[in-house]
Protein backbone atom coordinates (compact mmCIF):
# COMPACT_ATOMS: atom_id res chain seq x y z
CA UNK A 1 0.00 0.00 0.00
CA UNK A 2 1.31 3.29 -1.04
CA UNK A 3 1.81 6.04 1.92
CA UNK A 4 1.04 9.96 1.29
CA UNK A 5 4.77 10.28 1.29
CA UNK A 6 4.91 7.44 -1.66
CA UNK A 7 2.06 9.83 -3.63
CA UNK A 8 4.89 12.77 -2.88
CA UNK A 9 7.63 11.92 -4.24
CA UNK A 10 6.08 9.80 -7.47
CA UNK A 11 4.28 13.63 -7.95
CA UNK A 12 7.72 15.19 -7.90
CA UNK A 13 8.85 12.82 -10.32
CA UNK A 14 5.99 14.69 -12.62
CA UNK A 15 6.12 18.08 -11.98
CA UNK A 16 8.67 20.81 -12.07
CA UNK A 17 9.64 22.12 -9.07
CA UNK A 18 11.12 25.62 -8.78
CA UNK A 19 14.30 26.10 -6.59
CA UNK A 20 13.37 28.86 -3.62
CA UNK A 21 15.95 31.07 -5.10
CA UNK A 22 14.40 30.92 -8.34
CA UNK A 23 10.54 31.90 -6.97
CA UNK A 24 11.08 35.40 -7.75
CA UNK A 25 11.59 35.08 -11.00
CA UNK A 26 8.96 32.10 -11.37
CA UNK A 27 6.23 34.84 -9.85
CA UNK A 28 7.23 37.28 -12.45
CA UNK A 29 6.37 34.65 -15.29
CA UNK A 30 3.48 33.44 -13.91
CA UNK A 31 -0.49 34.73 -14.60
CA UNK A 32 -1.38 32.99 -11.18
CA UNK A 33 -0.09 32.06 -7.89
CA UNK A 34 -1.89 30.00 -6.46
CA UNK A 35 -2.22 28.61 -2.60
CA UNK A 36 -3.34 25.35 -2.36
CA UNK A 37 -2.84 25.52 2.21
CA UNK A 38 -6.00 25.30 3.87
CA UNK A 39 -8.05 28.61 4.96
CA UNK A 40 -6.28 29.10 8.59
CA UNK A 41 -2.78 28.51 6.98
CA UNK A 42 -3.48 31.51 4.22
CA UNK A 43 -4.99 33.64 7.12
CA UNK A 44 -2.02 33.17 8.67
CA UNK A 45 0.02 34.36 6.27
CA UNK A 46 0.90 33.93 2.27
CA UNK A 47 2.67 35.08 -0.49
CA UNK A 48 2.15 38.68 -1.98
CA UNK A 49 -0.92 38.41 -4.89
CA UNK A 50 -1.58 34.79 -4.12
CA UNK A 51 -4.83 33.11 -4.50
CA UNK A 52 -6.35 30.60 -1.93
CA UNK A 53 -7.63 27.31 -3.03
CA UNK A 54 -7.29 24.68 -1.05
CA UNK A 55 -5.73 21.29 -2.36
CA UNK A 56 -9.19 19.27 -1.40
CA UNK A 57 -11.26 21.96 -4.03
CA UNK A 58 -9.04 22.05 -6.36
CA UNK A 59 -10.33 20.42 -9.27
CA UNK A 60 -13.79 21.97 -8.49
CA UNK A 61 -12.56 25.82 -7.68
CA UNK A 62 -10.95 25.49 -11.32
CA UNK A 63 -13.77 23.95 -13.11
CA UNK A 64 -15.87 26.57 -11.62
CA UNK A 65 -13.94 30.24 -12.19
CA UNK A 66 -13.82 31.51 -15.15
CA UNK A 67 -10.80 32.77 -14.62
CA UNK A 68 -8.53 30.00 -13.71
CA UNK A 69 -10.29 27.86 -16.90
CA UNK A 70 -7.60 28.65 -19.52
CA UNK A 71 -4.92 25.43 -19.92
CA UNK A 72 -2.30 27.75 -20.98
CA UNK A 73 -2.69 29.78 -17.94
CA UNK A 74 0.80 29.95 -16.19
CA UNK A 75 0.71 28.48 -12.68
CA UNK A 76 3.19 28.68 -9.77
CA UNK A 77 2.01 26.50 -6.72
CA UNK A 78 2.81 26.54 -3.34
CA UNK A 79 1.91 25.11 -0.01
CA UNK A 80 3.57 24.34 3.25
CA UNK A 81 6.44 22.11 2.45
CA UNK A 82 5.88 21.27 -1.17
CA UNK A 83 3.74 18.18 -1.12
CA UNK A 84 0.44 19.21 -1.39
CA UNK A 85 1.73 21.44 -4.03
CA UNK A 86 3.31 18.79 -6.24
CA UNK A 87 -0.29 16.37 -6.08
CA UNK A 88 -2.06 19.67 -6.76
CA UNK A 89 0.68 19.91 -10.20
CA UNK A 90 -0.15 16.44 -10.95
CA UNK A 91 -4.04 17.07 -11.14
CA UNK A 92 -3.71 20.26 -12.93
CA UNK A 93 -1.20 18.37 -15.84
CA UNK A 94 -4.32 15.54 -15.64
CA UNK A 95 -6.61 18.33 -16.20
CA UNK A 96 -4.88 19.46 -18.98
CA UNK A 97 -2.93 22.57 -18.00
CA UNK A 98 0.49 23.43 -20.00
CA UNK A 99 2.38 25.38 -17.65
CA UNK A 100 2.51 24.19 -13.85
CA UNK A 101 5.44 24.60 -11.46
CA UNK A 102 5.41 24.12 -7.47
CA UNK A 103 8.26 26.82 -5.59
CA UNK A 104 10.50 23.62 -3.66
CA UNK A 105 10.07 23.85 -0.11
CA UNK A 106 7.01 25.91 -0.23
CA UNK A 107 6.30 28.71 2.35
CA UNK A 108 8.71 28.12 4.51
CA UNK A 109 11.32 28.06 2.43
CA UNK A 110 9.95 31.78 1.45
CA UNK A 111 10.00 32.43 5.04
CA UNK A 112 12.90 30.87 6.22
CA UNK A 113 14.88 33.22 3.32
CA UNK A 114 13.11 36.14 4.17
CA UNK A 115 10.87 37.05 1.33
CA UNK A 116 7.64 39.04 1.52
CA UNK A 117 4.73 37.72 3.13
CA UNK A 118 1.43 39.35 3.58
CA UNK A 119 -0.73 38.59 7.15
CA UNK A 120 -3.93 39.98 7.10
CA UNK A 121 -4.45 42.51 10.05
CA UNK A 122 -7.01 41.16 12.93
CA UNK A 123 -9.63 42.57 14.47
CA UNK A 124 -8.86 43.50 18.28
CA UNK A 125 -10.88 43.10 20.98
CA UNK A 126 -8.97 44.98 23.77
Amino acid sequence: MKTAHDLVLAAKRRITEVPIEQADQALLWADVLLDVREADEFASGHLPGAIHVSRGLLEFKLGGTPSLAARDLKVVLYCKTSGRAALAAVVMQDMGYLDVVSIAGGYDAWVATGRPVVKPEQPSFD
